[in-house]
């Protein structure tokens, strides 16, 4: 003892005694692998899980300033719950850090490269967790009552399938006079024009994709956005149609004012916008060719009933989604083909496409594929047909119906190309009943 004291006083400390650190490091370790597999079961256990709220999804690129701006607007101009997600195409101006500095406040997601809006939207879309989900350009600014009021436009009815409201620089009708000149002006003329009014509400053909506002359901019904279109602009003329086709109507709420700087991202591209322009428009033309042809033609074989955008896909054929398993397009089922499906064009559709369809008996991959080369034309068949009217508009002749189909692009998309072309005459069309017209399925990743 007087040795251990005599050490104390020299060194100014006792010796402590040796712990058992080897067993504290693996309590701490196991603590922490237990707790992370309880988190990560807890995670995975509540992903499908969605909530009364609205997921509000900003695509970006390069525009820090500008999406620090909206982020704020959002906070705080929305008194009902929602959750922020951003989805960011490879900024490099510090959007990421900028991101980060949030700690939590919004869920986002850093791409690598540009993949183009339509791509950032459909990442966004996975994450979404909303009952209701917006989609905003990174350049505007919400303001007092926005979503109450675009809300209440939604759930008026049913058949309402996309609301936009009213803005200060937009092609088209959502346009509105303002007499503003700064910021601060613009909340106060906001206030005053946000009083809540259906009379402002009003039915339209076409909303721009920088506010947008829809139902968990009608994603679901009508699938991700096309990423044939590169860049921005027509991705959200392409979306309005199809939800059109479905039989619903695309709202703009007139007593909801949201102001939008303009086309910010698309402008920092320069001269290069105009090749991005001309060559979305060509993707839209060639997909669609008579958008309001289509969407008359639909109504006229539906009535007043609701689709969903596989309704309008072609059934005998061979599709697949991200697994290894192709499937057999059979009446309102997706049958396993057994067997090598390799004789067959396989066309290539999304999880949220492909869920549309409940699981049929399998198929053998030989009577698949004699469905698949029929060049009959026969009320009651078995398979599909591709015909010719003799002005030379393509028709799909399948189960006693026949199908206007929308555009070469829908037929290629679809391979139907590959298929025994048929000419038919006017009487033998004129004998099928009409059933709804054949539409190219939409391009995309699905990849977070």
């Amino acid at each position: 003892m007087r040795k251990l004291a005599e050490k104390t006083r020299r060194t100014g400390r006792r010796t402590a005694p040796q712990s058992p650190k080897p067993t504290v490091h693996r309590r701490f370790d196991d603590g922490y692998a237990a707790g992370y597999q309880d988190g990560l079961q807890t995670g995975m256990a509540a992903y499908g899980t969605v909530y009364e709220g609205t997921s509000i999804v900003i695509p970006t690129y390069n525009q820090a300033d500008y999406l620090r701006k909206c982020i704020d607007s959002i906070i705080d101009y929305t008194d009902l719950p929602y959750e922020i997600i951003v989805v960011d195409n490879g900024s490099t101006d510090g959007t990421a850090g900028y991101l980060a500095s949030l700690k939590g406040r919004v869920r986002y997601r850093l791409l690598e490269t540009n993949l183009g809006f339509a791509a950032a939207v459909n990442r966004g879309l996975m994450m979404a967790k909303g009952q209701t989900i917006a989609l905003l350009n990174n350049d505007a600014l919400v303001t007092e009552h926005w979503l109450e009021n675009m809300l209440r436009c939604l759930h008026s009815d049913e058949r309402i399938g996309m609301v936009g409201p009213v803005t200060n620089y937009i092609g088209g009708e959502q346009l509105v006079q303002t007499n503003y000149s700064s910021i601060p002006e613009m909340y106060a003329f906001a206030r005053k024009h946000n009083t809540p009014d259906p009379v402002k509400w009003r039915e339209t053909n076409r909303l721009t994709g920088f506010c947008l506002l829809f139902r968990r359901e009608l994603w679901e019904r009508t699938g991700y956005w096309d990423e044939g279109f590169a860049n921005g602009n027509f991705e959200d003329d392409d979306y309005s149609v199809r939800i059109r086709m479905q039989g619903c109507s695309l709202m703009i709420a007139g007593d909801a004012f949201v102001h939008h700087y303009g086309s910010v991202t698309i402008k920092s591209f320069g001269k290069d916008y105009e090749t991005i322009n001309s060559r979305n428009e060509q993707y839209y033309i060639d997909k669609w060719r008579d958008p309001h042809g289509l969407v008359h033609r639909a109504r006229a074989v539906g009535g007043s009933a609701l689709y969903g955008q596989t309704d309008f896909y072609p059934r005998f054929t061979a599709v697949k989604g991200l697994g290894d398993t192709v499937f057999w397009l059979d009446g309102g089922e997706r049958r396993p083909i057994d067997g090598d499906s390799g004789g067959l064009p396989v066309v290539q559709l999304t999880q949220i496409d492909i869920g549309r369809f409940p699981i049929g008996p399998a198929i053998s991959a030989a009577e698949a594929e004699a469905a698949w080369r029929t060049d009959r034309v026969a009320a009651g068949m078995r398979g599909g047909v591709l015909t010719a009217s003799p002005e030379g508009a393509l028709y799909y002749v399948e189960s006693g119906l026949r199908r206007f189909v929308a555009s070469a692009e829908a037929a290629e998309a679809w391979k139907l190309s590959a298929k025994p072309m048929v000419q038919a005459t006017h009487e033998q069309l004129s004998g099928l009943p009409e059933g709804l017209p054949v539409i190219a399925p939409g391009r995309c990743g699905q990849r977070l």
